[in-house]
Order: C-alpha cells, then structure tokens, then sequence
C-alpha cells in the first residue's frame, strides 16, 4: 500500500477540443476573453478550386481596349452548308455521321456559332464537294491531283 498515493488523480478519456471546436467562433472568443494568445490567418483563395496562378499576360489583357473574342464561322459559309447538305439530299445528322462528327457540330456551323476548326472544314469540303474556305467559298472542290 505503500505505492498508492490519494492525491494523485488520473481521469481517463478527458480528450482536448478537437480541431473544428477549437476554430469555431465561440471558442476564439472565449479563448480572447480569457487573455490568451489567438493567431488567426487568412488564407489566399482557400476553399476554392483554382489551381492557375495569374498569368504575367494579366496586365496586358487589362490595357487591351478592345474586346476580346473568339472569331465564329461566318453566316455565309454556314448559308454554303447549309445548301450543299440540301442538293446532296443529307440531313444534319446524316452529314455529322459522314464526317463522324455530331449533329450538334453541324448545327453549329450552319448557325455561325462553331468557332472554325480546319480538320471540321476540311471534312465537311470533302462530304459535300464544295470549297468553305479561301477566296472561292461555294465553288465545287477541285478533284484530287493523282499521285506520282
């Protein structure tokens, strides 16, 4: 009996506040009131996705004065299209499964909305026989030179 000692106590499970009480409001507050020592910091963009740093281009694009935009499929190409699907007798889908495209690629074309694609174009010259691009838009499409 001699080891035992009554003025030692020994609590089991008294655990500390864990991480999201001890953030919480209350407890920084009562933490203040008690004179303690608080250290708060904010975090830049926390919570949030982001995992682009801003660009060095950031100033330039704020001195630029024009509007910035992507160049779309003029409507008279998409007019072009539209009526070289018609004389071949194709439907939008039948001309975006030829070119293994989606329709709504060639819906967007014909509407001016697609921003052009050279290999789209190039696909779609080829399907309908007709030019979209250069100087001769609407004009047949040149047979292929043969191989030597």
């Amino acid at each position: 009996m001699a080891e035992s000692d009554w003025d030692t106590v020994t609590v089991l499970r008294k655990k500390g506040p864990t991480a999201a009480q001890s953030k919480s409001k209350h407890a920084i507050a009562s933490a203040q009131r008690r004179g303690e020592e608080v250290e708060t910091s904010k975090k830049w963009s926390a919570g949030q996705n982001k995992q682009h740093t801003i660009t060095k281009n950031t100033a330039k694009l704020d001195r630029e004065t024009e509007e910035l935009h992507h160049e779309r499929v003029p409507l008279e190409v998409g007019k072009v299209i539209q009526q070289g699907r018609q004389n071949t007798g194709l439907t939008q889908k039948d001309l975006a499964t030829k070119i293994n495209e989606k329709p709504q690629v060639i819906a967007d074309y014909e509407c001016g909305k697609a921003i052009p694609s050279n290999q789209v174009m190039g696909k779609i010259e080829r399907a309908l026989g007709i030019k979209l691009r250069g100087k001769d838009i609407g004009k047949p499409l040149d047979p292929p030179h043969p191989k030597k």
